[in-house]
């Protein structure tokens, strides 16, 4: 018998733990001026009829470029589909986040014409 398990309640605007902690460390970035500011969940992108994506932080570089933030303890099938068609569709930076043995690891996205 296939194993049961409960769906986590995703209440919108409000962080998960993982998502607070890096809260923190894009914090300390914008402390030390390696990023210009950041946002939770303030941007939605139409990717097709009836399917929005938000990611969870809005990231405004040095050189003041926007990038999309993914933080994910875990990444499901629907998640990483809705990330890579983002990319394919927007002319922003999209990244994958991850704690990982206590670091942050990172995965790039990119459009199929991104080299």
């Amino acid at each position: 018998m296939p194993r049961i398990y409960a769906k986590a309640r995703r209440v919108p605007g409000v962080m998960n733990g993982t998502e607070s902690k890096y809260a923190l460390h894009l914090e300390a970035k914008r402390v030390a001026g390696e990023i210009f500011a950041y946002s939770f969940e303030s941007i939605t992108l139409k990717l097709a009829d009836g399917c929005r994506y938000t990611p969870d932080f809005v990231v405004i570089n040095r050189e003041l470029e926007i990038e999309f933030h993914e933080v994910k303890g875990f990444w499901q099938d629907d998640a990483r589909v809705k990330i890579k068609v983002a990319a394919s569709k927007f002319p922003f930076r999209f990244v994958g986040v991850q704690y990982k043995k206590r670091e942050w690891v990172f995965e790039e996205f990119k459009g199929e014409n991104d080299a």
